[in-house]
């Protein structure tokens, strides 16, 4: 087991003054952390007959492969507008700075699949928050969310409802 917590990187004042972005590559790029990660976000959900694992735009995409090979399960995308070929359903959701709005395919889900939400930084809450709202829109059941690192003086926990799994917490 390494120390998952040394494989982020601090960048200051990125995307703007003032904000301590947490830089997730490092572990990415790292064979070890990577799969130790992907495990501990897994791990949770293995027995919970999860049909479909939803990755978050974009580096939820990443995490969201590899969670759905290890507990046997397929992969959907939210993405961001226009992205999506066929017909979606949206979710546009309030920002501190204005709104933003995601996509999913309309056909994504069958019969109230159960759908695990994967995403890599979990910060104010709002995106999912939203993609759990957009999953349901488009006829999935929501068993959870798992996260890779999450900014817990943001509190964004409390905007979402359900079983909720994080790995790091800063």
């Amino acid at each position: 087991m390494v120390d998952l917590y040394k494989y982020i990187t601090d960048v200051p004042d990125f995307p703007e003054q003032g904000i301590v972005f947490k830089d997730i590559t490092p572990l990415l790029a790292s064979p070890t952390a990577f799969l130790q990660a992907v495990d501990e976000m897994a791990e949770p959900f293995i027995d919970s007959r999860v049909d479909i694992v939803v990755g978050i735009e974009s580096r939820g995409f990443l995490l969201a492969g590899s969670i759905a090979e290890r507990i046997g399960s397929g992969v959907g995308l939210v993405r961001k507008p226009g992205k999506l070929p066929r017909d979606t359903v949206s979710v546009t959701y309030d920002l501190e700075y204005g709104t933003d709005t995601l996509e999913i395919h309309a056909d994504a889900f069958s019969g109230g699949d159960r759908v695990l939400i994967v995403d890599d930084v979990l910060a104010t809450g709002g995106t999912l928050a939203a993609s759990k709202e957009l999953v349901e829109k488009a006829g999935g059941s929501v068993l959870g969310a798992t996260i890779l690192l999450e900014l817990s003086v943001l509190n964004g926990r409390a905007r979402f409802d359900g079983l909720l799994h994080v790995v790091l917490v800063y």
